[in-house]
């Protein structure tokens, strides 16, 4: 079975001007994203940011979750937590994806702008079956991921479209996340 590994990035990122920013982790990613993916199977979740400050801010979120109390209160948020951690880099996250599979992952991007994909969901599960490769999701924040990660990914997926009539698409990050994850599932069935 294919396996899954989720990250998301917050450098290299472009800003609504196509310039490379960082930008900032939010608790709502964090906590809603761990528990998507911990929904789904994924086997892991990477929040990737290289700016130490944010490290601090991540490791306090899922440190409070961590302790006796706060885990006793909620077990099902201190489960979905506990497999989330900091990458300072995507190449930092395909190392740890490596370690644990002994094989370098499939990098999969995707985002709403992307005017050229390889495919749908179905086929880049399909890829990393034959391949016998991890997949290794990578969603941005900002604007979406900077053109140097997408030029650099193995497999572009195929953007959601929403159907509103006036062309408004503009998903949370969060909300992209729970599509794909559930299109994961969907493609593996």
């Amino acid at each position: 079975m294919t396996k899954l590994y989720v990250a998301l990035v917050h450098h290299p990122i472009k800003n609504k001007r196509n310039e490379l920013v960082t930008t900032s982790v939010t608790n709502l990613d964090i906590h809603d994203i761990s528990r998507s993916s911990r929904t789904y199977g994924a086997e892991h979740y990477y929040i990737i940011t290289p700016l130490k400050a944010q490290h601090e801010l991540v490791n306090r979120i899922l440190g409070h979750w961590e302790k006796d109390k706060n885990g006793a209160y909620n077990p099902d948020r201190q489960d979905a937590l506990a497999f989330t951690s900091i990458a300072n880099s995507i190449e930092e996250a395909v190392e740890k994806v490596k370690e644990a599979e002994g094989v370098n992952p499939l990098v999969v991007v995707t985002g709403a702008n992307f005017e050229e994909y390889d495919g749908k969901m179905k086929d880049v599960c399909r890829k990393a079956n034959i391949d016998k490769r991890p997949i290794l999701l990578l969603f941005g924040t900002g604007w979406g991921l900077h053109a140097s990660v997408v030029e650099s990914a193995d497999f572009r997926l195929e953007p959601l479209i929403g159907n509103a009539s006036d062309g408004y698409n503009h998903l949370s990050v969060r909300s992209a996340v729970a599509i794909y994850l559930d299109r994961f599932k969907e493609a593996l069935d």
